[in-house]
């Protein structure tokens, strides 16, 4: 466990810089959305290149999008029936759906990278690609669907399609399948642009940190069932698919990853429950930094 937490630790400390920041009126959420910004378009997608372009291939490799799938349309199904069971008013049942479905995987990459390398970083971009999918699709239906904003479903479709990860991806499995291969120059510079990534996230996630301890039953529902279940679903995957090595770990640490941030964007945009919203996701990050850390150490 002590080499886990050597590795691990680091990065939860920045997570706690960040926090820290905010509470000092140093930084505040208009931060966050900076620092987000260069890690959407800027950092993560110099990373992903560079670690698809490196990578080799296997055929269990090709089950992680249908993997991230799966998790998420099951996961729907214990959302539908446990929301309803907590009879939220809509745009609280909205922000429930929506919190327990998208797979925080930008949470995992800081995790994974110190743990298991940058290896494990392409497995989870391409593990990534199934939950991106269904985020910008079938998760921003839902969110319109139970908010009160007509937004043109068509934009968020363009923007799914390009968006600079999505891009990454798709050029540098293009280079891979080619056999390309980048010139030592330019491994360096994506390099050292890719280890921005985990500074960024962590920062980000300690600003925009804050929980709530108002209607803690549903909050901590949406947080089980995300985390919870989306772990068993991630444990019963690999055994179905008989996954071995870092597929594994890269399927468990994923499917049990927080609420992704977009339940707070598709919360402000769509206008539902923004305040249930911040404390679904801040309650999760903290269930993550404990759990994640508990599943790179069981599966190393």
């Amino acid at each position: 466990m002590g080499d886990i937490i050597e590795k691990v630790l680091p990065v939860i400390l920045v997570f706690f810089i960040g926090y820290s920041l905010k509470r000092a009126d140093i930084l505040s959420k208009k931060d966050g959305d900076t620092l987000l910004k260069v890690f959407f378009y800027v950092s993560v997608p110099a990373l992903i290149f560079l670690s698809v372009v490196q990578m080799k291939f296997s055929l269990q490799l090709l089950w992680l999008p249908v993997i991230a799938v799966m998790v998420i349309l099951t996961i729907y199904v214990v959302s539908h029936f446990c929301g309803r069971l907590l009879h939220l008013d809509q745009p609280s049942f909205g922000v429930f759906l929506v919190g327990t479905l998208i797979m925080n995987t930008s949470f995992t990459y800081p995790f994974l990278m110190a743990a298991k390398g940058e290896e494990s970083l392409a497995q989870a971009s391409l593990f990534d690609f199934g939950n991106t999918a269904l985020v910008f699709t079938f998760i921003y239906y839902l969110a319109c669907k139970y908010g009160s904003n007509s937004s043109n479903f068509m934009v968020m479709i363009s923007k799914f399609m390009r968006s600079p990860p999505l891009l990454a991806l798709l050029v540098a499995l293009f280079l891979n399948l080619m056999h390309f291969t980048l010139p030592t120059i330019a491994t360096r510079f994506f390099n050292i642009i890719g280890y921005m990534t985990m500074p960024l996230v962590m920062l980000s996630l300690g600003i925009y940190f804050s929980p709530k301890t108002a209607r803690m039953l549903p909050v901590l529902s949406a947080v089980c069932i995300r985390t919870g279940i989306g772990l068993l679903l991630g444990l019963f995957f690999v055994y179905l698919f008989d996954l071995k090595g870092l597929s594994r770990t890269v399927v468990l640490v994923c499917s049990s990853a927080p609420s992704g941030l977009n339940t707070l964007v598709f919360s402000s945009m769509e206008k539902l429950d923004n305040e249930f919203a911040a404390s679904v996701v801040s309650y999760s990050v903290i269930v993550g930094m404990l759990l994640i850390p508990l599943l790179l150490q069981v599966t190393h």
